[in-house]
């Protein structure tokens, strides 16, 4: 459990439907590797159109669309630089999140154990069952 669960309020039913609704969002954006790549670029620093081609590969074109994308769904930001408009991530969740599903990508591609064992997440489980009846 993190600390902001209880912050926030949420019990075993789970945040409101708006936050719901725009993790769904978030998670549709992040099922393609292409916009995977341009998130975890833009999360260390800014690049234009151009530059970020050249570090992700692909066309111009996509990388474009892609970035359209991302800012629609506001998890890309932009800023005037001269001519050239200069992207990146908006917000520090983005990288967390990316890092957290890359991990555990890794750890089911490499056949890795995660690091909680199942008994310890039975346990958090419990624990926060046990808090929403109380």
């Amino acid at each position: 459990m993190y600390a902001h669960d209880e912050v926030r309020g949420w019990d075993e039913e789970g945040p409101p439907d708006e936050v719901v609704d725009a993790a769904s969002t978030l998670l549709r954006m992040l099922a393609d590797p292409t916009r995977m790549r341009i998130l975890w670029v833009l999360s260390v620093r800014e690049y234009d159109v151009a530059a970020l081609t050249e570090q992700v590969g692909g066309v111009r074109p996509a990388v474009s669309q892609h970035l359209a994308k991302l800012k629609l769904a506001g998890l890309v930001e932009s800023r005037k630089s001269g001519r050239r408009s200069l992207y990146r991530v908006r917000g520090v969740h983005v990288r967390a999140l990316l890092t957290e599903v890359f991990s555990a990508a890794d750890h089911q591609t490499a056949g890795m154990p995660d690091h909680e064992s199942s008994a310890a997440r039975v346990g958090v489980a419990r624990d926060v069952s046990a808090r929403g009846a109380g």
